[in-house]
C-alpha cells in the first residue's frame, strides 16, 4: 500500500504535466523569422537583437480592400507580422466587409475566435459536430465566439460596409476555407471524390474549380 500511493502521485503529476502546454521559461521569445529552423513555433532571437519594433504593428489602422469576389478581406496581426507574439499564444485580425460581403465558411484548426464589431451589422454562425447551426445577428459593440476547429462564417447583409476585430488564442491560428480547400488544393482532390461527396457531375466540379481558381495577374 505504501508503494502504491507514491506511484499514484507520480502518475498524476505526469498526466497533469502533459495535459497542457508548458509555461514559458523566459520573459519573451521574439521569433527569428529568418533562421529557417522548423519547430513548433519559431526559435528565439538573441536578446541583444530584440527591439520595440518586434512588438509593434500598425497594419490594422486602415481598412483593407474589399473589391474581390467575396467582398471581404482579413488583415492578420499574427507572429508573422509581430515577432514578439512568439510563444505568447495570442493574435488578432481585422476583417472588413463590403456591403453584401461574405467571409465564407472556414475553420481555424489551432484557435478559438472572438469577434468584436467595430462598425456595421453581420449575420454570423458556426456549425457543431452534431450538424447544428448556431447563428446570431451582431451589431456595433457586440461580441460573438467561434469555437476552435468548427466551421463558421460572417455575412454582411446590409448595404453599408462593416468591420470587426477578431481575437485568437494562438499566435498563428491557421485558416482553412472549406470551398478553396476542397476545390483549389494542390495536388487537386480527385474529381470522383468531389462528385460523390457533393452529388454533382464532373462538369459542375470543373465549373466550381474555374470560378475559385486564383486570378492570374496580367
Amino acid at each position: 500500500m505504501a508503494i502504491i500511493i507514491p506511484l499514484f502521485l507520480i502518475c498524476a503529476m505526469f498526466s497533469g504535466t502533459y495535459a497542457s502546454d508548458p509555461d514559458m521559461l523566459q520573459d519573451v521569445c521574439v521569433a527569428d523569422l529568418t533562421s529557417g529552423v522548423k519547430v513548433n513555433g519559431y526559435p528565439c532571437k538573441k536578446a541583444g537583437n530584440v527591439s520595440a519594433s518586434d512588438f509593434f504593428y500598425s497594419g490594422l489602422a486602415k481598412a483593407g480592400m474589399t473589391n474581390n469576389t467575396m467582398g471581404s478581406v482579413v488583415t492578420a496581426a499574427n507572429v508573422e507580422k509581430i515577432p514578439g507574439l512568439n510563444t505568447l499564444g495570442v493574435s488578432i485580425s481585422r476583417i472588413d466587409y463590403a456591403a453584401g460581403g461574405l467571409n465564407p465558411p472556414h475553420t481555424h484548426p489551432r484557435a478559438t475566435e472572438m469577434v468584436f464589431v467595430l462598425e456595421g451589422e453581420l449575420e454570423v454562425g458556426f456549425i457543431t459536430t452534431a450538424n447544428v447551426l448556431i447563428s446570431q445577428t451582431i451589431k456595433k459593440g457586440d461580441i460573438f465566439v467561434f469555437p476552435r476547429g468548427l466551421v463558421h462564417f460572417q455575412k454582411n447583409n446590409a448595404d453599408v460596409p462593416a468591420t470587426v476585430l477578431s481575437a485568437f488564442n494562438s499566435q498563428l491560428p491557421g485558416t482553412q476555407s472549406i470551398a478553396l480547400t476542397l476545390f483549389t488544393s494542390s495536388p487537386s482532390v480527385p474529381d470522383n471524390v468531389l462528385t460523390k461527396a457533393f452529388q454533382i457531375g464532373t462538369k459542375e466540379v470543373e465549373k466550381i474549380k474555374s470560378k475559385l481558381a486564383p486570378k492570374k495577374s496580367s
